[in-house]
């Protein structure tokens, strides 16, 4: 029993320690958003518990900037799922890791699923395998969700004492090129990105924030499609 208990501490620690160099790229972004969402008219407190229960670095700069505009709760909603779908694709990943776990264990994970958790989590599953990864998983998953939760606080605090007449509105767009720009790696991520980009321009005025989220749908979509017909073409290549 004891050297049960002391592989799941080892591979929680792990996963702690190896979530932490990201971290550090992750924690600014959450006092961006802190800040930002005080600064549009948010409640210091309903900011805080999107951190605490949505969880999600894009979909909560999302949220803001469709909120600050008055977009309507359902397209509010409606956008943060969209964006969100890739989690799907993440969740499938993962299955054949976790599908011998309880519903205990793949409720927290699931929602401590993010890009960040994914991208380690995956990689000890590929080079370990033990029975005990599930305990690194939540390791690095909450090293994530902690540091979110913090640096969040510490935007809001800092948010509440800008003046309201320092515009931080130019920040969110800022914040989004920066979270894009690492995931631009292929031509399919690039054509998603400025596909996205000029539609979000040319429909801006559709009403109720709608251009916003047919620009996504459009994009993705044909993202999804270059991405299908070039694995299509190195299939046939490689026959």
């Amino acid at each position: 029993m004891n050297t049960v208990h002391s592989e799941r501490r080892g591979a929680f620690i792990e996963g702690v320690r190896d979530q932490l160099p990201l971290v550090l790229g992750v924690a600014p972004f959450g006092a961006i958003f802190g800040a930002l969402a005080v600064s549009v008219g948010i409640p210091a407190i309903e900011t805080q518990a999107l951190s605490l229960l949505l969880f999600a670095g894009s979909a909560q700069f999302i949220a803001v900037g469709l909120i600050g505009a008055g977009t309507p709760v359902f397209i509010v909603l409606l956008t943060i799922a969209i964006v969100n779908m890739r989690h799907l694709l993440y969740s499938i990943a993962l299955s054949p890791h976790v599908q011998e776990l309880g519903v205990r264990w793949k409720i927290p994970l699931a929602w401590l699923l993010t890009d960040e958790a994914f991208a380690i989590a995956s990689l000890r599953y590929q080079r370990s395998g033990t029975v005990q990864d599930h305990w690194y998983f939540l390791g690095t998953g909450l090293t994530l969700w902690a540091s979110w939760q913090v640096s969040t606080y510490l935007g809001i605090t800092a948010g509440a004492l800008i003046p309201a007449s320092w515009q931080l509105e130019f920040a969110l767009p800022l914040t989004f090129m920066a979270i894009l720009a690492p995931g631009l790696t292929d031509r399919a991520a690039w054509v998603t990105a400025l596909t996205a980009g000029v539609l979000a321009l040319v429909l801006a005025n559709l009403p109720l924030s709608t251009g916003l989220l047919i620009s996504v749908v459009a994009a993705l979509a044909l993202g999804a499609g270059i991405q299908e017909a070039e694995s299509r073409h190195e299939e046939q290549a490689g026959r």
